[in-house]
């Protein structure tokens, strides 16, 4: 049996690798993604003040910390025994969130999928980043660009900074806008809600442009999990959990957040620091499920927003029965979600209520603080429990890409048996394995932490590199 190993998967956030496990006939008889770094913010967070959560959590991504912010903002609330905002506070969460959707959702499409869809899956390595798309399409590559500033600018209004900035507290927000700064975010709206719209469109395109091959490439048919509103619109702030199986019919709907722990388990397995999610009522072969846009577009009934909800019923309609399972169908429910960003942000910038004073509410203190949200690559739940002297005794993170652990493992064995298997593997071939992981939007650095016993080498070298010792410790904790 011949190994072969991508190493690292390139354009996404964090450092990962696939191996192949190919036999003398060629054919692939295993593919695995291998989540090799670790990351141990549920234990170093053991202890701190519950207070600075927002804080520290969101140091777990670059790309999307506004969304582990805002999670970790909600459950402080409830620690803090704030069961509803005031209606300036969440406005300005909301906003908040729907920048940081949009910023992310461009920097992976524009950045990242671009030179995979522009120029073909198996197109030489040269043309296999951003510098190529600029040179050959100047004009898609701006308003990429530009999207991604301007979801980061409303950010930086909220927080002080573009990443990493402090703006939810305990029970409430820091600060309001001012009406200077309001203006200056209203002032491009327009030009943003028009790229947007050629955005979908450029997904639509692309995906349609090369059917039915888009449609089978590393599709899965699965349930979807994702939050929706109390009657059923998108929702990536607030609302309860709906699962929708394969055919459209729902599993669950309107299950509260605040029980997520009864709905979900993960799995461990010793060849990856990345847990795998699944349904307990369907067990752990046929409970896991996907998340993210390709699940809150399914999962929805509608958008509050005309152009998003016109291209969602558009999005659809390809699927005659049941839902659209196709994984690179991810990229066009991204660009609608970007729309339907857009058109919110413009509503919301004309409510008064964004230069009001009235930010923090105040509670009965609590012990326990689920909060749970829709992160730009799906649901994120951040729980923990405080002890009497506020401190963190208990820390439990599913992030979105961990839900779609065993889902971007199965792409990448589809993708091996449908295209891999049988073929000299060269490295435009292999590449088609990273597609397949990239449609995910994967956030590998948020995603890693273990449980129980971590496998272990420590190497003692000399100056001159040469090993003088090692030593080894399983999974299981034995050491060799």
């Amino acid at each position: 049996m011949k190994k072969v190993v991508i190493e690292p998967v390139s354009r996404v956030e964090g450092h990962g690798k696939v191996t192949l496990h190919v036999d003398d006939d060629g054919q692939v008889q295993e593919a695995r993604l291998h989540i090799v770094e670790f990351r141990g913010f549920e234990r170093f967070i053991e202890g701190r003040p519950y207070w600075e959560l927002p804080l520290v959590v969101q140091r777990l991504c670059g790309i999307c910390p506004v969304s582990h912010h805002l999670a970790a903002g909600k459950a402080i609330d409830q620690i803090a025994g704030v069961s509803q905002l005031s209606a300036p506070a969440e406005k300005l969460r909301r906003l908040m969130h729907w920048g940081q959707t949009l910023q992310s959702h461009a920097l992976h499409f524009f950045h990242l999928a671009s030179p995979d869809l522009l120029f073909g899956m198996q197109s030489e390595v040269e043309k296999r980043n951003v510098v190529a798309v600029i040179e050959a399409y100047p004009d898609i590559a701006l308003k990429g660009v530009k999207l991604r500033k301007y979801g980061q600018d409303i950010i930086k209004a909220i927080s002080g900074k573009k990443v990493h900035g402090i703006a939810a507290i305990p029970g409430g927000m820091n600060r309001a806008l001012k009406p200077e700064e309001i203006r200056t975010l209203k002032e491009p709206l327009n030009d943003i809600i028009a790229w947007s719209k050629d955005a979908v469109d450029i997904a639509r395109s692309l995906y349609e442009q090369n059917q039915p091959f888009n449609a089978n490439f590393a599709s899965l048919s699965t349930p979807y999990l994702s939050l929706v509103s109390s009657n059923g619109d998108w929702e990536i702030y607030d609302g309860n959990m709906r699962i929708k199986e394969p055919n459209g019919d729902i599993f669950k709907d309107q299950y509260p957040c605040s029980e997520y722990f009864n709905l979900i388990n993960e799995q461990v397995k010793n060849w990856s620091y990345m847990k795998f999610p699944f349904l307990v009522e369907k067990g752990t072969e046929q409970g896991w499920y996907r998340v993210g846009p390709l699940a809150r577009v399914n999962n929805c009934d509608r958008f509050s927003t005309p152009l998003a909800e016109a291209a969602r019923q558009q999005f659809m309609a390809q699927s005659s029965y049941g839902l659209p399972h196709a994984t690179l169908a991810y990229h066009w429910a991204r660009m609608i979600e970007v729309l339907h960003c857009a058109e919110a942000i413009q509503d919301i910038l004309n409510d008064n209520d964004l230069t009001s004073e009235d930010l923090k509410r105040d509670g009965q203190r609590q012990a326990t603080g689920i909060g749970v949200i829709e992160a730009p690559r799906g649901t994120l739940f951040h729980h923990y429990e405080v002890n009497e002297d506020d401190q963190v005794t208990m820390a439990n993170l599913i992030v979105s890409t961990t839900s779609n652990n065993r889902a971007m493992n199965e792409s990448i064995r589809k993708v091996a048996n449908d295209h891999l298997s049988g073929q000299t593997l060269t490295p435009e071939l292999l590449n088609l394995v990273e597609v397949a992981i990239r449609a995910y939007d994967p956030c590998l650095s948020c995603a890693t932490h273990a449980m129980g016993k971590m496998p272990l080498q420590v190497e003692l070298l000399n100056q001159q590199g040469q090993q003088l010792d090692k030593i080894t410790r399983s999974h299981t904790g034995e050491i060799a």
